[in-house]
């Protein structure tokens, strides 16, 4: 049997080797291109680093052993990556390493300082490690590997959503969009933005000045006559020929040396434009210019922090009270996009190089990062050597990538501004902390429980019992864990009970729970005794031995913050706090995150089906037979009108499927 090597992204297949040794196994050695056999708890090996006459016959090793000496004894002093396994067989750790054995080595030693290392090892029963060419393709793998094994022991970026970009489309009439992920929108990109709410009011102010289309594709094509947009002149409707392509093109032009961040250049043009009207006497045409002047001049004196560097990443580092924050401060076209803050999850006596190394990697070569890689990156100065993290970042994007500090200058201004605001973020992130563990006290005081490590809490929205939804939000000892959350869509019961809705999402979220880590110290369930009763009903016969404590919160008669009743299971009397208790506000802060997710569950159930055809949801109604009644009939207005017998005269329309969409149509009227 042969064991090949697969290499991982950005690494070259010739360049890798591997080896194993299992302290669970049989298998102890297994050079490149190396052929195993196993008989009688004996493995023989055959490589073509040895003659092809000589064989080794190594015995076994005990079980939940490692027998890290003779492990190191064949690990090359080559650059590599390594990964830990436990005797469980899961990956608990993935490092890289110029020298493979002096940094293998450093584990196994009789006195390991560092706490980390000590339990890592402690958990250690299996490790293999792959050979690679250089250390910069160690790096690249050590990244791949981290992203697939999400291993205990290492630096894990939690965060890993993709920026979104403003993209200027490659159409006969360009169209200004937003596009997150992949670049599969042909065009040119202009990004990344930070945030969401950054960029639409980007796209806003653009709107406001340029009136370059936004709308869908298929919403321009289809368009005979201008839409709202060009009436209220946040378009110039290119779509029916209101405007000249040449004029368009002017528009679009000046879209992009926005973007790019010329907006002296814009405003230089848009002056002497101005001044040709005016001289011509097209003192209309003059004064839109005007206000165009006027509105990028608002923007330029908004722009509150610009410089001379056209493109740069500034990563500020701090730690404070064993939390850590990295912030990153986005320079795109000589402007300062915007930042943000990253909490990456860390081991315990992790050094700040690991931490950034780990950071920069995942951050930027994970998902769709990889596209918004600077041709500069500031960083602290916590490197001994940035050349190889600097090969990989190059290799991966294709193109030089700088990483260096700053001492004087503007980075160096940009680099405090960075460092300042992750001080911010650690000590805010503290406060938080803090506060939510003197909430927590509160909430065991209250319900006598010695922990509470895990707490749930339900809620339901719906409008008069239709497109109802349940939501379970849950929180940890650090706050919300949104990773967790669930929605369930409410079905099969009557339409406004919210008793049964109540009992549908109890058996959804607990019905098959199998993993007893996951059953909640606490549950919370927004509403009065009713839904209480529920809940207790449920658990009343409750296979598992740990039982949850049930609390219901009942809004008081005014609705208010800060007057509402705590039921608690098994309690005769209900519960007011004071509207300063640290319980109380703990418990109102899963309730509201309990009704926010549910009700924003409901508003994008409801917005579906309500932007959904009536006709889609009658049965025998397909596409073919969905466009020819639309197309005979006028639309759906006039399908809604149609009788009987001029719904049958629509070609592939019978007598008894006329009857079948009269029928639900006029159910639909009476709802």
């Amino acid at each position: 049997m042969t064991f090949p090597t697969k290499a991982a992204d950005g690494v070259s297949s010739d360049a890798i080797q591997h080896l194993s040794v299992d302290a669970a196994e049989e298998t102890v050695l297994l050079p490149q291109r190396c052929t195993i056999t196993a008989e009688h708890n004996q493995v023989a090996v055959a490589s073509s680093v040895l003659a092809s006459e000589s064989s080794a016959v190594i015995p076994a090793l005990s079980v939940n052993t490692f027998d890290a000496k003779r492990f190191l004894a064949s690990v090359p002093s080559q650059p590599g990556v390594y990964r830990m396994y436990n005797a469980a067989h899961e990956v608990i750790y993935v490092g890289k390493a110029k020298d493979l054995k002096k940094r293998l080595s450093s584990y196994f030693r009789t006195n390991v300082d560092h706490i980390k290392t000590r339990a890592l090892v402690s958990h250690i029963a299996h490790v293999e490690y792959t050979l690679t060419n250089t250390e910069a393709e160690a790096l690249i793998l050590e990244n791949n590997l981290i992203k697939q094994y999400m291993p205990k022991y290492n630096v894990l970026l939690r965060d890993d959503k993709s920026f979104p970009y403003i993209v200027l489309t490659a159409h006969r009439h360009p169209r200004l969009t937003i596009q997150r992920g992949p670049r599969r929108i042909e065009g040119q990109y202009f990004g990344p933005y930070p945030s969401s709410p950054a960029i639409w009011q980007t796209l806003k102010l653009l709107q406001k000045i340029f009136p370059v289309r936004q709308c869908e594709d298929g919403f321009y094509r289809a368009r005979t006559r201008p839409c709202l947009q060009h009436q209220i002149k946040l378009c110039s409707a290119p779509c029916v020929g209101i405007v000249s392509d040449d004029d368009y093109a002017e528009q679009v032009r000046l879209t992009r040396l926005v973007l790019s961040g010329k907006n002296q250049q814009v405003i230089e043009d848009l002056v002497l434009q101005m001044e040709q009207a005016s001289q011509s006497l097209a003192f209309e045409r003059a004064a839109q210019l005007r206000d165009q002047i006027q509105a990028l001049r608002e923007i330029q004196a908004q722009q509150r922090v610009s410089g001379d560097h056209e493109e740069l990443d500034v990563l500020g580092f701090a730690t404070v009270d064993g939390i850590v924050c990295i912030h990153v401060l986005f320079v795109r076209q000589h402007q300062v996009l915007g930042t943000r803050s990253f909490f990456p999850k860390i081991p315990t006596e992790s050094s700040a190089e690991d931490i950034f190394t780990a950071f920069i990697m995942q951050f930027y070569l994970n998902g769709n990062n990889s596209m918004g890689v600077p041709s500069t990156i500031i960083l602290s100065d916590v490197f001994e050597d940035t050349a190889p993290l600097s090969e990989a970042l190059s290799q991966s994007a294709g193109r030089r990538i700088v990483l260096q500090s700053a001492k004087r200058g503007e980075k160096a201004g940009y680099l405090q501004l960075a460092e300042k605001n992750a001080i911010a973020g650690c000590q805010s992130k503290t406060n938080i902390k803090q506060q939510m563990a003197l909430r927590y006290a509160g909430l065991r005081q209250l319900t006598g429980l010695a922990d509470i490590a895990r707490m749930e809490c339900f809620d339901i929205s719906h409008t008069m019992g239709q497109y109802t939804i349940a939501s379970c939000v849950v929180f940890d000892s650090d706050g919300p864990l949104k990773r967790d959350y669930r929605r369930f869509n409410v079905e099969g019961i009557t339409p406004g009970d919210d008793y049964a809705a109540m009992r549908f999402a109890l058996h959804k979220r607990y019905g098959k729970l199998t993993d007893e880590t996951k059953i909640p110290d606490v549950i919370l369930i927004d509403g009065g005794q009713g839904q209480l009763q529920q809940a207790i009903d449920f658990f009343a016969d409750w296979r598992h031995s740990k039982i949850p404590l049930l609390l219901g919160v009942a809004k008081g008669t005014s609705r208010k913050p800060g007057l509402e009743t705590l039921l608690i299971a098994g309690r005769a009397n209900a519960v007011n706090l004071a509207s300063d208790a640290p319980a109380l506000h703990l418990i109102q802060h899963i309730r509201d995150e309990a009704h926010r997710y549910a009700i924003t569950g409901h508003r994008q159930k409801r917005g579906k089906q309500l932007l959904k055809s009536p006709l889609e949801n009658i049965p025998g109604i397909g596409t073919t037979r969905r466009q020819a009644l639309l197309q005979y009939l006028g639309g759906l207005q006039g399908v809604l009108k149609a009788s009987v017998q001029e719904l049958s005269t629509v070609p592939g329309i019978s007598k008894q499927l006329a009857e079948t969409i009269y029928q639900a149509l006029q159910q639909r009227n009476q709802l």
